[in-house]
């Protein structure tokens, strides 16, 4: 009996041919390393959008003032709380200010900021950007001989790159104030004694390596908020995959390069 050799050729023509994951995988870190490079290009070159600068700043910045307040109070009340049991059992209380100094300038200052803003700033930036590019906005915009790609995605990273390091201090500085009460609710020590106690382990290798985290993540949440809106699916189901991609990626990126930078950190000071 012959084989049925047309069967064989519509069976085979007729499975899909799927994209190796590999490949898809490069692909996206291609369309990735020209989004960087094109914001690069793009974002240090006239016509400088001054206004628009200064206002992302106030949306990211400014708005942000009121959740991160509140966060970072909390933080180092209850740090400070759930640290003092521990400390007590060996009857150095006393060491809690030099402690919680070091755990929020070092660690939890920068952490907690670029979460709250990858959650706050980066599913704003994504939806804002997908639901612009679902109306064609973005089409419009380069038809009418305007930058769309520096207007909208140069001046948010650069916002986010500028304002999150202000916030990261801002918070440093809230959740000391909550350790202080905390502090002074116990002991009764002084507004001066804490601090004095507090920034005295404190080293310039600290300060700027929380200053490079924030920078880091500032750039991060802003270019993966506005990749993700910028190259999103059309339709009304694209903005909220835009936003929930912008959260989700920023949060491990973030994770990622907090234990990459305090490698780095930890080599240098040795």
């Amino acid at each position: 009996m012959k084989p049925d050799y047309n069967n064989v050729l519509t069976e085979e023509t007729a499975k899909p041919k799927l994209p190796s994951r590999f490949s898809v995988f490069f692909e996206d870190i291609y369309l990735v390393y020209r989004f960087i490079l094109r914001f690069f290009k793009e974002a240090f070159l006239p016509p400088y959008e001054f206004k628009e600068f200064v206002r992302q700043c106030y949306e990211v910045g400014y708005r942000s003032f009121p959740l991160i307040t509140l966060t970072g109070f909390i933080t180092g009340l209850v740090f400070t709380k759930q640290s003092r049991p521990s400390l007590a059992e060996f009857g150095a209380t006393s060491w809690i200010p030099s402690l919680v100094s070091i755990a929020i300038f070092r660690a939890l200052a920068p952490l907690v900021t670029a979460l709250i803003a990858a959650g706050k700033v980066g599913s704003s930036i994504g939806a804002e950007l997908a639901s612009m590019k679902v109306t064609e906005q973005i089409d419009a915009m380069e038809v009418s001989a305007t930058k769309p790609f520096k207007f909208l995605v140069c001046m948010r990273v650069l916002a986010t790159t500028v304002s999150i390091p202000i916030l990261v201090m801002y918070t440093a500085l809230v959740s000391m104030l909550g350790a202080f009460v905390n502090v002074t609710t116990n002991e009764g020590t002084s507004f001066k004694a804490f601090f004095q106690d507090a920034f005295e382990p404190l080293s310039f290798l600290d300060i700027n390596t929380s200053l490079v985290k924030s920078i880091v993540f500032g750039f991060t949440i802003g270019m993966v908020g506005c990749y993700q809106g910028f190259n999103s699916d059309k339709g009304t189901e694209g903005v909220g995959k835009a936003a929930n991609s912008a959260v989700v990626l920023g949060m491990f990126l973030v994770f990622v390069e907090e234990v990459v930078i305090v490698q780095i950190s930890g080599f240098f000071r040795t």
